[in-house]
C-alpha cells in the first residue's frame, strides 16, 4: 500500500526519519508486533513468572521496556537521517512495551480487557488530539521536527498497546480464541485496505486505523504460537519462537527496500 499515510501533496518534499509506507512496511510491521507479544511474554511470563506474581511481574517488566523505549526514542530523534534497524527496533520496543503495559493495565489494575481497551484508547485519543493541536495535522508525512517526532512515538506507542489490549479482549473476552480473534484482525485490515483503494476516505485516518489493527493482529498471532495447548495455543516455547521471528524480521528489513518517507517541506509553518 504505497503511500498509505499521504496528507496534503506539495512539491517540495525532504526526506524523513521514517520509512516510506509500503506493502513492506505493513509486512515488517506485522513481525514486529507478533516479537513484541513473544518478546514481552518471555520476559513477563518466562523470567519473571507474571503469572505467579501478578503485582510486580507485569510492572517490573513494563518498567524495563519503557527504559528500552525511552533510550532508543531519544536516539532515533537525535539521528541526522533515517537509519532502518534503528527504526524497526525502537517500534519492537514499543510493542514490547505496549505487550507488558497493557497486560497490566488490564491484569494488575484489575479493570479487565474492555475497562483496559478504554483506557488506552482515551490516551490514544488525547496524544492524537494534542499532536493535531499542536501541528495542524496527524499525518506521518510532517514526522520532520523533535516535536512531532515525541508526538508521533508517543502515538505509536499507545496504538501498539490499545492493540494488545483489543486483541486480549476478543480473544479471551469474546470468546473467539486466538485464530479467531486473528482473523477478525485480518478481515479488519482487508476492509482498512479496500477503503483505501476504492474511496476517498482520510489516507490519515486509515493509516491509524492499520496500524492500530496490525498490532492485535500480531497479539492474537503471537499468543497463538506461545500460549498453552488448553488456552487455543501451540505452546511453543516463548524465546525460541521470539528468536525465529526476530531473524525473520531481520532478512525482511535486508532484503524489501528501505526507504525514508517524504514529507512536504514547511512553508509559513509554526515553529
Amino acid at each position: 500500500m504505497n503511500d498509505f499515510s499521504a496528507g496534503p501533496t506539495l512539491t517540495n518534499l525532504q526526506a524523513s526519519k521514517v520509512p516510506e509506507v509500503t506493502l513492506g512496511f505493513w509486512i515488517i510491521k506485522i513481525l514486529a508486533t507478533t516479537l513484541g507479544e513473544t518478546g514481552g511474554d518471555t520476559v513477563t511470563m518466562t523470567w519473571l513468572k507474571a503469572d505467579v506474581m501478578v503485582n510486580t511481574g507485569y510492572l517490573v517488566g513494563s518498567a524495563i521496556f519503557l527504559s528500552t523505549l525511552v533510550l532508543l526514542v531519544v536516539v532515533q530523534i537525535a539521528a541526522k537521517k533515517f537509519h532502518p534497524f534503528l527504526y524497526w527496533a525502537t517500534i519492537v520496543a514499543s510493542t514490547t512495551f505496549g505487550t507488558t503495559m497493557a497486560d497490566f493495565a488490564d491484569r494488575s489494575l484489575g479493570i479487565g480487557y474492555t475497562g483496559g481497551s478504554m483506557l488506552l484508547f482515551a490516551c490514544l485519543m488525547a496524544v492524537l488530539t494534542l499532536w493535531y493541536w499542536s501541528e495542524g495535522t496527524i499525518s506521518v508525512n510532517t514526522v520532520s521536527t523533535p516535536r512531532v517526532e515525541a508526538f508521533y512515538w508517543a502515538a505509536i506507542t499507545f496504538s501498539q498497546t490499545l492493540g494488545t489490549a483489543l486483541g486480549d479482549w476478543i480473544a479471551d473476552t469474546g470468546g473467539l480464541g486466538y485464530e479467531g480473534g486473528a482473523l477478525v484482525f485480518a478481515a479488519g485490515l482487508a476492509v482498512t485496505a479496500a477503503l483505501y483503494y476504492w474511496t476517498d476516505v482520510s489516507r490519515v485516518g486509515l493509516f491509524w486505523a492499520a496500524f492500530i489493527l496490525t498490532r492485535p493482529l500480531g497479539a492474537t498471532l503471537g499468543d497463538f504460537l506461545d500460549k498453552p495447548l488448553d488456552h487455543g495455543g501451540l505452546a511453543l516455547s516463548r524465546p525460541i519462537a521470539s528468536v525465529v521471528i526476530a531473524l525473520i524480521m531481520v532478512g525482511c528489513i535486508l532484503v524489501i527496500p528501505q526507504r525514508p518517507g517524504s514529507h512536504p517541506e514547511a512553508v509559513g509553518d509554526r515553529a
